[in-house]
């Protein structure tokens, strides 16, 4: 297939937006990243208001269901703020390229709406039910040509799994089966089983995500295994607020430094994030081989209890990847003994007194009854959700395209 476009991933998130040309390699199915890249955060933009406060949760989903979406001025201003920022992204990459029409992917989090080209309903932002109509206006204002219609805003754990099965350097490219926490300002699952990407959404019925469940604590474990959850950690263990973290520009990265050079409150707070992401995996390794078992409760306590049985009972997998900047925490030099250490001594004594798992799921994860490390791989693959999204937009147009073509040959 000859590319007469330029492929862009756009990944959306909390506070940012970034955009990355994509390199496509359609015969081998294998995608990179381009050289070119764009972000514009939120905060540069005027209308954006640092304060704005959500819409509470039930009233969106009340909204969303009876599909009767009203935004308050506040809530239009907030979101045209993001929707201006994506679209300057898409902008200012189509100009470095004057002669080729545009292909892009959006991933953005938040529940969609009925066409899925908008956000219906967002936990830490702006409800934006017009985001690609916005978005491509603004693209035609600007005289950017596109090749095609957004077909969908997906989903940045979905686009995370994508990113990691179609790279060349992707950890699920070369398993049959494997698990992916990402770690970045929120919590992204994906799954690969039997050889096939499984989207969370698919597995709802017996699977959960990251954020649905709560520790003993009564934390949502989102809380042990991202980038803000780690800051608001730390704060409590220091009485330090989220404020002075971000004014002193102290995040994860900073926090695991500090707590190498041996302060108090740093070392606590990376104990309790070893403690319950050991206890994160050991429940996907559990609930992927046996079924779900009722290791932790959920934030939501009208959350269906998944089911004991599916389809992949007695999987055991190749491969457990952690990404994003939780995978880049372990990467830090001299940071063994703090992180990958305790979570192998964690995982071992787990697994060995299991009752569910049996003896061969046993002596594949654990060599002389401790853990295989080389089981747990820390992806570099840091822009996962931005390849993923393009991954998806390029397979998506061509599969449209392949479509009408057949359509086209019936009628003649």
């Amino acid at each position: 297939m000859t590319q007469q476009f330029i492929l862009i991933g756009i990944d959306g998130g909390a506070t940012k937006v970034s955009g990355w040309t994509i390199r496509a390699d359609g015969e081998n199915n294998l995608f990179d990243l381009g050289t070119v890249h764009i972000q514009k955060s939120y905060r540069d933009y005027p209308i954006f208001n640092p304060d704005f406060t959500p819409v509470s949760i039930p009233i969106q989903l009340e909204q969303m269901e009876s599909r009767n979406i009203r935004l308050s001025p506040e809530e239009e201003r907030q979101g045209m703020a993001c929707m201006d920022a994506c679209a300057d992204v898409l902008i200012e990459i189509a100009a470095q390229f004057p002669e080729q029409p545009l292909l892009f992917g959006i991933g953005m989090p938040g529940l969609k709406t009925a066409d899925k080209r908008g956000i219906a309903v967002l936990a830490n932002g702006p409800r934006m039910p017009r985001f690609a109509d916005i978005v491509e206006h603004r693209l035609k204002m600007a005289g950017v040509k596109i090749v095609s219609p957004l077909a969908r805003l997906g989903s940045d754990a979905d686009y995370c799994g994508m990113g990691e099965e179609f790279s060349g350097n992707g950890a699920f490219r070369a398993i049959e089966n494997g698990y992916y926490l990402g770690g970045g300002t929120g919590v992204a699952d994906a799954l690969k089983l039997h050889g096939k990407l499984i989207p969370f959404d698919q597995a709802q019925s017996w699977l959960a995500k990251t954020w649905e469940m709560k520790c003993d604590k009564g934390k949502s474990l989102e809380r042990y295994a991202s980038a803000n959850g780690i800051q608001a950690l730390y704060c409590e263990f220091s009485g330090t607020s989220i404020q002075d973290l971000y004014q002193k520009k102290i995040y994860p990265d900073q926090i695991l430094r500090m707590a190498i050079d041996g302060d108090a409150a740093a070392r606590k707070t990376f104990e309790e994030v070893i403690t319950y992401l050991a206890q994160l995996i050991f429940e996907r390794v559990t609930t992927i081989h046996c079924g779900w078992q009722n290791l932790f409760s959920f934030v939501n306590p009208d959350r269906p209890i998944p089911t004991g049985k599916h389809p992949y009972l007695k999987t055991i997998l190749d491969k457990i990847i952690i990404g994003q900047r939780l995978g880049d925490l372990f990467r830090v030099p001299n940071s063994n003994s703090l992180l990958r250490d305790p979570l192998i001594d964690h995982l071992s004594q787990a697994i060995e007194f299991s009752e569910c798992l049996d003896g061969e799921a046993k002596s594949h994860y654990l060599i002389d009854n401790r853990f295989d490390g080389n089981r747990i791989v820390f992806s570099k693959l840091r822009e996962a959700p931005a390849l993923g999204a393009g991954i998806d937009a390029y397979f998506t147009f061509y599969s449209k395209l392949q479509s009408a073509n057949r359509g086209n040959s019936q009628r003649t």
